[in-house]
Formats: structure tokens, C-alpha cells, sequence
């Protein structure tokens, strides 16, 4: 989305807005209670009693309001072209109306759904052409709205654009195949029925202090998950600590996450408090816990229960103040059965499920979302803003099965990006893996009777590897997997998504 100039003076924007940019860029709230902040803000600096911010649904050809002070009604739709809000998105010109009553263009339905009393309304467009909606601040608390209050309002309509423009709603408003609007949580992209499901988990399970566990396979975004439940949660101004536990040798476990007084073993020069005393008022994210040994698992089930715990070489007991959410790509029903994971801390982490689809199963529809609104933000990261897939690369990418899931997909297009010369991304500039199609015998094999999925992944481990000339470490890159989960995979001896 093009940056917007502010009218010619216009006010700067409020200092909130800074605040509000950098919620946006790492928050994964809710996108209503996100939109409702911008109204808030907008309604106060203009002085009015209430604020609606109005989205274009070109799919319906309608405007839908999504945030704004309306208790009385989940949602109003005006056709474009209706009341004062829907004549500003078909002219895209700013209307200042003093007495809204005596106004043809004002729609008398939506006080009579609410019973509020409209009096006075300033609407003014967001974003340039084609704009993406509307917002419009309702009854001036002292007397009406000013040619000063448009010119702010208009400021601040830049500043709400841009905003909306670095959300996950940007790519939906200004997509070149409309399709309705769909809304979840900022910075996260899902369509698919899988996804919705997703972001109902994450709302029933925000508000609570219930543990969650997240799971899917590896690189499909179980973190941000994470992070949303935590978010939209009581403790969102705490801590959000990440600890990946198949990353640390089982000697170091117990001190990593509990801490440890100094001269408790040999390099111990120091008190450590440990990633739960660091998650303190916070959430603890504890990612792969099915790789956790059997001995800290005890630990674990015990912190779990009592909510105390003790750093190692310390006999004093420590509160636990945390939010627990824990994340695996394993099937740990299988890894009971074989005991190699605790039932009875299996039942205490899994009070909330939610399970995050593989990329190859949310549908076109949510790929196609995911490459535009990936390739904005890799473009922003690297200095390339505007960057274009060509429709023979944005094909391609549609058309891979990616076994690295969303990793993978960000991945490729940051290499794209970066190998590109120009502004157009081509299949050449995609990873070897994308820009070769599957050999004969390739496809033969995936195209034969349903063969053991180890037989299979370990065959399509080995047709990337081969497309990258044998490089193990491209090839784990791209798949999203580590070099070890790779070799096991070609040996056949791992079951299930990495």
C-alpha cells in the first residue's frame, strides 16, 4: 500500500500514534480490540463523542464497520453510495455535515437501530485511491466540526491508513481478487476453515490462566500462536519468554529454567535465575517439550502442580507467577504409549489444545494471502519496498506442496527478493528446489499406491537435496529442519512432520 501524504496543514499526529505503530508492528492482538485503539484515539483528538472506522468489503461492495463506539450493534453495512459514510467512499471527498437530520445523504436506519441521536458528522476517506474505507467522528461534544477538526481528522486518517497498511488486514484491502474480509489476530494470515478454528482457540484461551499446548508441524507458526494467546491475555504487559528446549544438552536443563546459586557446580561463579523467574507476571513458552528427558519432566509435572520450584543448590522454595504454553511438533500419544512422556504430565499441559494446520492443507486462498502480505514485510526489512512476484513465480509458489510449511515459503521469498535485480521477483530468482519441476520418476513415486509416510518423506528429502546439488545444509534450510531431523529422514527412521 502506497504511503499516503498528510493534507497540507494537517497536524501532526498525537504521540500516541508512535505507541500505537509499535503495537502494531509486534503485537498479535486481536484486530478489533487493535482497530478500537485507533478509534479511541481518533474520537478524543477531535473532540467527538463517538468514532467508527468503516472498511471496504470489495467483495460485497460494502462498508463494514469494524471498530467504533457502537454498543448497541455488533456491526453496521452501508452499500457505497449510502449515508453520510457511504457517499465519502463513492466520491472520495470529505463531507462536514452540521445538522445530520436535515442532511438527504444521512442514514436515518442506523439511529433507529441504535437509538442515538446523530447530530453532527465529519467523514473523511483513508488511504489514496482506491481507498480502503472510511472514518468518521460522530457529534462534536462542543458545538459542530470545524475546518481545524477536518484538517486533523484528515491528518489522522493518514496515520489510521498507514497503519491498517502494516497489519495483516493491508493485503486483504487492496488484493486484486476481493474476497470477503476476514479478521483474526494482527500479524497472522488465515482464511482456511483450519485457521478460523485457530484464532477461535486463541480467543477462548487468551483470557484464562489455563496451560495450552500448541501443536503442528515444524514451521507452520506454533510461536506466534504462542505469543497471541499471550497478547490478548491479562498478562500481555508481562514477559513473553521463549525457551526451545531441543536445543539445550539435558546438563543444562534443570539450570536454564529454574536457575542456579552460585558455586551449585563447577561454572557456577554466579547466581542465575532461570527462564521461569525471567517469565515472572509473564507467559514461559516452552517449545519441542516432547524432547524433554524424562527426569525433567518430573521437575516439570511438579512446577505444574505446586507452582513452586527450586533453583539448583538453593533449599528455599520459589513462587512461580507464570502462564505456561508449550508447543511440540511430535505425537506425544505415541510417545506415552512407548513411555518415553509422562501420562500424567501429558493430561496437566494439554488443557487447551490448539493444533496449527501444515501450510499444504489451508488452500490456495490462504498462500496467496501469505506470499503478498510476507513479500511486504521481507521488502520493508531489506530496503525493497513494492517488490512484484511475476505470475509465472507467484504460480509456482502455488502450486509447491512446501514440506517446510510457512518457513519455508518465507524463506524462499526472502531469497527471491534479495537475488532479484529489479522490482519484478522471476521463477529464476526463486530457490533450485522451486524453479525445477519434479522429475518423472519423482512424480511417478508420489503418484503410486499410499506407501509408509517415513518411505515418503525420506524420498522427497532426497529429490530436494538432489535439486540443490546435495548440500545438506540448503536443502534442512529450505525445508525448514535441522541437518540431524534431515539425515534421519532420509534414513526413513523419523515418523511424522518435522
Amino acid at each position: 500500500m502506497p504511503e499516503p501524504k498528510a493534507p497540507r496543514g494537517a497536524p501532526p499526529p498525537a504521540a500516541n500514534w508512535a505507541a500505537l505503530e509499535q503495537v502494531v508492528r509486534e503485537r498479535r492482538l486481536d484486530l478489533d480490540a487493535l482497530l478500537r485503539r485507533v478509534v479511541d484515539e481518533a474520537a478524543a483528538t477531535v473532540g467527538a463523542e463517538r468514532a467508527t472506522l468503516y472498511l471496504h468489503d470489495q467483495a460485497q461492495g460494502e462498508l463494514v464497520s469494524r471498530a467504533g463506539h457502537l454498543p448497541e450493534l455488533s456491526e453496521i453495512r452501508l452499500r457505497v453510495g449510502e449515508g453520510i459514510a457511504g457517499e465519502v467512499a463513492r466520491t472520495g471527498r470529505l463531507l462536514r455535515v452540521p445538522s445530520a437530520s436535515d442532511d438527504r445523504r444521512f442514514a436515518a436506519r442506523v439511529d433507529a437501530a441504535t437509538g442515538y441521536t446523530t447530530r453532527c458528522v465529519l467523514a473523511v476517506p483513508l488511504g489514496p485511491p482506491p481507498h480502503i474505507g472510511v472514518l468518521q467522528a460522530i457529534n462534536k461534544r462542543s458545538g459542530t466540526f470545524s475546518a481545524e477538526d477536518e484538517r486533523t481528522l484528515q491528518g489522522l486518517a493518514v496515520e489510521v491508513a498507514r497503519l491498517i497498511g502494516l497489519t495483516s488486514l493491508g493485503g486483504q484491502l487492496r488484493t486484486p481478487r476481493p474476497r470477503p474480509l476476514r479478521f483474526g489476530f494482527n500479524q497472522m494470515v488465515g482464511e482456511a476453515p483450519a485457521m478460523q478454528e485457530v484464532f477461535a482457540r486463541i480467543a477462548q484461551a487468551a483470557p484464562t490462566e489455563a496451560s495450552v499446548l500448541v501443536r503442528g508441524e515444524s514451521g507452520v507458526g506454533k510461536e506466534l500462536v504462542a505469543r497471541a494467546v499471550h497478547d490478548n491475555s491479562a498478562r500481555a504487559a508481562g514477559p513473553f519468554v521463549v525457551v526451545d528446549l531441543s536445543a539445550l544438552p539435558e546438563s543444562l536443563l534443570e539450570s536454564e529454567l529454574f536457575g542456579h546459586r552460585k558455586g551449585a557446580f563447577t561454572g557456577a561463579v554466579r547466581d542465575a535465575p532461570g527462564r521461569v523467574s525471567e517469565a515472572s507476571g509473564g507467559t514461559l513458552f516452552l517449545d519441542e517439550v516432547g524432547e524433554l528427558p524424562l527426569p525433567m519432566q518430573s521437575r516439570l509435572l511438579r512446577l505444574l502442580q505446586e507452582r513452586r520450584y527450586h533453583p539448583v543448590g538453593d533449599s528455599r522454595p520459589r513462587e512461580a507467577d507464570v502462564r505456561f504454553i508449550f508447543a511440540t511438533h511430535q505425537p506425544l500419544e505415541a510417545l506415552v504409549e512407548e513411555r518415553r512422556f509422562r501420562q500424567d504430565l501429558y493430561y496437566r499441559l494439554r488443557v487447551i489444545e490448539i493444533t496449527v494446520p501444515p501450510l499444504r492443507e489451508r488452500g490456495e486462498a490462504d498462500l496467496d494471502h501469505l506470499v503478498t502480505w510476507l513479500l511486504d514485510r521481507l521488502g520493508e526489512r531489506h530496503r525493497r519496498p513494492g517488490r512484484q512476484l511475476s505470475p509465472a513465480a507467484r504460480a509456482r509458489l502455488l502450486a509447491w506442496r512446501w514440506p517446510g510449511n510457512v518457513r519455508e515459503l518465507e524463506h524462499a521469498l526472502e531469497a527471491a527478493l534479495v537475488l532479484a535485480p529489479g522490482p519484478m521477483l522471476e521463477v529464476e530468482h526463486l530457490p533450485g528446489p522451486l524453479q525445477a519441476r519434479p522429475s518423472a520418476a519423482s512424480a511417478a513415486h508420489f503418484a503410486s499406491p499410499l506407501r509408509p509416510l517415513a518411505e515418503v518423506e525420506a524420498a522427497y528429502v532426497a529429490w530436494a537435496l538432489d535439486q540443490v546439488g546435495g548440500n545438506k545444509s540448503e536443502a534442512a534450510r529450505l525445508l525448514g529442519i535441522g541437518r540431524n531431523t534431515l539425515q534421519r529422514k532420509l534414513d526413513g527412521g523419523e515418523e511424522g512432520g518435522a
